[in-house]
């Protein structure tokens, strides 16, 4: 017969056992999944909070949220959202599916190694006892952004005293990390074997060149039409060669006027430009590579895609600065994601103020305009490249801040 004490030790250890069950301590129990959160009652509506760039580079991470309510109001904290990205390789999402707080469900997003112009899609959905809703985001992947630089209509007079190539040359020198590449014009960008050196450009564009620590370009306007019509493959190429007989070693490339913006006259750009690349003698040793002339075509909007493969940098806007806060790529024109930055420009007048400027040099260099080459000017339609605007230093230093992350300079 047990004694008393044996009685009590088996009873203390039948307790203990039952405990340890109870505590899902015992080693032949596993524990039972956490019930799903019950969906809620009524009507459920889901809508993505609009993010406020959906052109994104490889790996990089943003947050996302939807917004969802029922009947009408926030839905219960804890109701369930689903996030499902397609291609389900183009991106991550962590988590996956998470439950509001105060009718917000939020994620983060982050993109795998994708090629440049990619696209995909994410989605999410919710469900109530009563209905299910869903929203879907399409993002583009661009290429890594490159620093902003600055395109200079210089189509002044060099001989004017002072010369506004004076003010451009002193603003290269203060500030050097900024990329200028200034467009010389001639006669109109129409230059025939009469055509004569003009030695106050020449001492210009010397002294521009001169400028010690940049990276600065000239290139050369190129006119493909005149008040009598378009002109011929034949006198474009012209005007290229003449540019190169009179101003040999100084320019870096050519700026193609009047791109046209359908393929009817693709092929003719086509031509132009092959020939353009194709030149080494007579050309600026400083260009990238050696010898390789950059070509500028200037459609002044955004033309068909296959246009990008007729120029190194396209102006896919020339106009007003009011204008240009509506412009968007978007959804027609998205082939610009698969370029870099610096393949886009901007010309920008009437931009009438200091802050003027700075909101356009913001919005161009919005991942979402992806337009790396930018300038602007307080001179309107008419006069519009006649002479530098008068916040021509603070559009340098604009420029620069942004390209260093810095707070803008004062107006």
């Amino acid at each position: 017969m047990r004694t008393t004490l044996q009685k009590h030790r088996l009873v203390s250890l039948m307790a203990l056992t039952a405990a340890l069950a109870g505590c899902g301590g015992s080693t032949d129990k596993t524990t039972a999944p956490a019930p799903s959160p019950t969906p809620p009652t009524g009507q459920i509506s889901l809508q993505f909070n609009e993010p406020e760039n959906n052109v994104l580079e490889p790996g990089a991470s943003e947050p996302l949220a939807a917004t969802v309510n029922v009947n009408g109001s926030a839905a219960p904290n804890g109701t369930v959202a689903t996030f499902t990205v397609n291609p389900a390789a183009a991106a991550t999402l962590a988590p996956v599916a998470p439950t509001t707080v105060s009718g917000t469900a939020s994620t983060t997003l982050t993109v795998s190694s994708l090629p440049p112009s990619a696209t995909f899609q994410v989605s999410a959905l919710a469900t109530s006892s009563a209905s299910t809703a869903g929203d879907t985001l399409t993002y583009y992947v661009r290429p890594a952004h490159k620093k902003l630089q600055v395109l200079v209509p210089a189509y002044f007079d060099a001989s004017a005293d002072p010369s506004p190539w004076a003010t451009l040359t002193s603003g290269a020198a203060s500030y050097p990390d900024v990329q200028i590449t200034a467009i010389a014009n001639q006669s109109n960008g129409i230059l025939t074997a009469t055509s004569e050196v003009d030695d106050d450009l020449t001492k210009a564009l010397t002294d521009f060149r001169a400028v010690a620590n940049t990276t600065n370009k000239v290139i050369g306007y190129v006119a493909t039409s005149s008040a009598t019509g378009a002109l011929s493959v034949a006198d474009v190429k012209a005007t290229i060669n003449n540019y190169i007989r009179l101003y040999p070693g100084m320019l870096d490339g050519f700026f193609l006027d009047g791109m046209a913006t359908d393929s009817a006259r693709l092929a003719y750009f086509q031509e132009i430009y092959n020939y353009a690349k194709a030149l080494t003698t007579g050309m600026s040793t400083a260009a990238t590579p050696p010898g390789a002339p950059t070509v500028i075509g200037n459609p002044g909007t955004y033309p068909v895609a296959a246009y990008a493969g007729v120029a190194d940098t396209l102006v896919t806007y020339a106009g007003n600065a009011v204008a240009y806060q509506g412009i968007d790529p978007q959804p027609a024109s998205t082939w610009v994601y698969a370029k870099d930055n610096t393949a886009q420009a901007m010309l920008v007048h009437t931009a009438s103020t200091c802050t003027d400027m700075q909101t356009a040099v913001k919005n161009a260099n919005r991942p979402r305009m992806n337009t790396g080459m930018v300038y602007a000017t307080n001179l309107a339609i008419g006069a519009s490249w006649s002479a530098l605007p008068t916040y021509w230093t603070q559009l340098l230093g604009t420029v620069d801040a942004l390209n260093k992350q810095r707070p803008l300079p004062l107006c």
